[in-house]
């Protein structure tokens, strides 16, 4: 677990070498940071941390830079970003790298070294000699989107820090408004923190006083507006997103991606996935497929079918110019509203 990791470097309990592996990059900047802060002293930091990105040099200059002893300090940080050459993609590589040169130190690394692998990536080849070596050699930390219990902790967790607290209802009303992005999350309770002050207090009626909604979130709300049949408020978010020069295209193109959504968690639901699998097969933060979950229970696929196919009719009257594009939408919607799509819902 990522947080044990943080403890553990927060007690300057540092491993020798890190390979730090997925696509949450606000988790990823965090230990990163973490190891930095947990082995090096502020003034050390300008003669003893160096930041390598494959993409861009190659695999021998880092190596080099963790085999040369430490300067005015007793450790040497080494961050190897975007190590591409442990994964099976085939595009064309602007730098060659001697791997050879790198399987040599694994064998034996420099003792006063850190080396961090920071590789974004979903998974590596696990057949290629090096990933083999790295993974044996290395403190393996996966960086997957946290579960939202553990969200919750985290937010809690921070929250203590700065000596405020935070009710339920707030901590679910953050949840949602945020979609469970950490960066945003973090962003967000330090400002709440600083609204309330220390030894304060974060409620349900703070969060939605400060707390931006993205636009995603909008286009949610929308929906679930029309489904529960609340024409008026699904009108004045509708019309609150145009006020906000938001455009009809990027709109529709939401909505579609979010019945489309609920199209295939429905069809996965049906054929026993559970939320997690879900979120894995169509690659979307478990949040969202958790509120998709709730809509797709108030449709039948034939009905989510045909919304989809009302949606591409109105992306191209949009783009061939035949309608004007928020009459277009606002049809789209007083259909929804008028019962024809929405018929399990009663």
């Amino acid at each position: 677990m990522i947080f044990d990791v943080w403890k553990e470097l927060e007690k300057k309990k540092v491993d020798s070498t890190y390979l730090l592996i997925g696509k949450e990059s606000y988790l990823m900047n965090e230990t990163v940071q973490h190891i930095i802060n947990a082995t090096l002293e502020e003034e050390e930091k300008d003669f003893n941390l160096s930041v390598y990105d494959m993409e861009e040099e190659s695999i021998e200059i880092a190596i080099e830079d963790a085999e040369t002893l430490p300067f005015m300090g007793e450790k040497r940080v080494v961050v190897v970003r975007n190590p591409v050459f442990l994964t099976s993609e085939k595009k064309k590589e602007k730098v060659e790298h001697k791997i050879e040169k790198l399987e040599q130190y694994l064998s034996s690394p420099a003792p006063y070294t850190i080396l961090v692998f920071v590789a974004p990536y979903e998974k590596l080849d696990e057949r290629k000699k090096i990933t083999k070596s790295i993974k044996k050699q290395a403190r393996v930390v996966e960086m997957n989107s946290l579960s939202e219990q553990d969200t919750i902790k985290w937010i809690i967790n921070i929250s203590q820090r700065e000596g405020v607290t935070i009710e339920r209802d707030a901590l679910e009303q953050l949840y949602l408004l945020t979609a469970g992005d950490l960066m945003v999350i973090f962003q967000e309770v330090k400002k709440l923190c600083t609204y309330v002050g220390k030894e304060g207090t974060i409620r349900s009626a703070t969060v939605n006083l400060l707390v931006s909604r993205t636009l995603e979130q909008n286009i949610f709300d929308l929906i679930e507006s029309v489904i529960h049949k609340k024409s008026k408020q699904a009108l004045q978010i509708f019309y609150d997103l145009l006020k906000n020069n938001e455009e009809p295209i990027k709109i529709l193109s939401l909505l579609v991606t979010q019945f489309r959504l609920i199209l295939q968690v429905k069809e996965l639901t049906n054929t026993g996935y559970g939320q997690q699998q879900i979120a894995s097969t169509v690659k979307v933060h478990p949040f969202r497929v958790k509120l998709a979950m709730q809509q797709a229970r108030l449709f039948t696929q034939k009905e989510l079918a045909q919304l989809l196919i009302d949606l591409a009719e109105a992306d191209y009257e949009m783009k061939t110019g035949k309608k004007d594009k928020q009459l277009v939408l606002e049809l789209f919607l007083l259909k929804l509203f008028n019962g024809q799509q929405v018929g399990k819902y009663q």
